[in-house]
């Protein structure tokens, strides 16, 4: 049986309890590989940041990450303090501005693993990448 003919149902997709949110802008000018490890090193720096049982908890359930643009570092900025301030890991990235940009840009934001509803209603209305 072909995949156009096939009524197979497909399992629902899992729910997560636990994601990390990679925001990266999109108001400056970056390669898609120079985007790629910004929104790397907000990954690990975030994570790094996170307590040991919630990455524990993160690891176990499949890692989920979304990744979402925000239109200036001021924006960066705010979600940052916003979610410090409501206990999820932040991790603000600035370039060494050894390739493309100026040395000391704000690039991305890494925050969590941490509760996906909790994400939700910091980075909810950011658009995705």
């Amino acid at each position: 049986m072909d995949q156009l003919t096939d009524t197979t149902e497909m399992p629902d997709a899992p729910d997560f309890t636990w994601k990390q949110c990679l925001i990266v802008r999109s108001d400056i000018r970056m390669s898609c590989g120079k985007k790629c490890a910004q929104i790397a090193h907000a990954a690990v720096g975030a994570y790094e940041r996170a307590d040991r049982t919630v990455k524990k908890s993160w690891l176990a359930e499949g890692q989920k990450k979304v990744v979402l643009k925000a239109s200036s570092d001021r924006l960066l900025f705010e979600l940052r303090t916003i979610a410090e301030q409501a206990g999820i890991p932040a991790a603000l990235i600035q370039d060494a501005g050894l390739t493309e940009i100026p040395p000391g840009t704000v690039t991305a934001l890494g925050l969590g693993p941490a509760r996906s509803e909790d994400l939700d209603r910091i980075t909810g209305d950011l658009p995705l990448l």
